[in-house]
Order: structure tokens, then sequence, then C-alpha cells
């Protein structure tokens, strides 16, 4: 039968292992963890938190939403007149992403499902529930 000390031990040894898994995990994440979380669950929004640096020039994207215009339709079919789709170019001039407001959460899952994926056809995207 092990000692309460030796007991004791083992509890703060594995204590101190989960408290370093879970910043390993948050670290790996990439951060904003937090605030990711807080987007999604409490907001019903969804954001890429790229930097600048890593986004599309805004002719790209431009250009990206003309050569995919029936797709943006059928977005803004989902919920007609309560869904917008405009391109942020003002956040990080010369560069630009995507912003799709919605209404309802249900709203969020048929535009999530018609995108397909963490991009529109490369172009970075953000969620907004309005």
């Amino acid at each position: 039968m092990r000692s309460w000390r030796t007991r004791r031990a083992v509890r703060l040894v594995f204590v101190l292992v989960a408290t370093l898994c879970c910043g390993a995990a948050v670290s790996l994440a990439g951060g904003n963890v937090l605030e990711r979380l807080y987007n999604d669950i409490v907001l019903d929004n969804y954001d890429h938190f790229l930097p600048c640096e890593k986004l599309p020039t805004s002719a790209e994207v431009n250009r990206i939403l003309d050569e995919h215009e029936d797709v943006l339709e059928a977005i803004k079919d989902v919920n007609p007149g309560r869904i917008f789709v405009q391109v942020d170019e003002w956040t990080c001039p010369g560069r630009a992403d995507i912003i799709i407001s919605y209404a309802t959460h249900q709203d969020r899952l048929a535009v999530e499902k018609i995108i397909g994926g963490e991009t529109f056809f490369g172009v970075p995207y953000r969620l907004r529930n309005i």
C-alpha cells in the first residue's frame, strides 16, 4: 500500500503533465483559442484570424468573386434579403477577404455547406451573424 505522500506526489505529477499538455495544445492550435470559441459559440461567427500579409490581393479577390458569381447567388438565395456578401478591402489596404453576413444559425450552416471548406475558392472568408 502506498503512503499518502507517494499518492500526493503522483497526483502532483499528473496535474503538471496535464497542464503542460493543455498549454501545448493551445500553442499548437495557433492561439486565439478562447477568441475562436467565443466567436463560434457565443456570437455564432467564424473568423480566419489571418494576418494581412497572408490575405490575397484585392484584385485577386474581386476576380474570384466574378468567376464564381453563381455560387455567390446560391449563398444569397439561402435567405434572400438577409444574407449579404462584401469584400473587406479597408482593413488591410491592398489585400482583402470576404465577409458574409447572415441572420440565423441555419443560414450559417447552409452557407458553410455551399462553400464546403475553409476558403471561398482560395479566398479566406469571415461569417457574421447579424
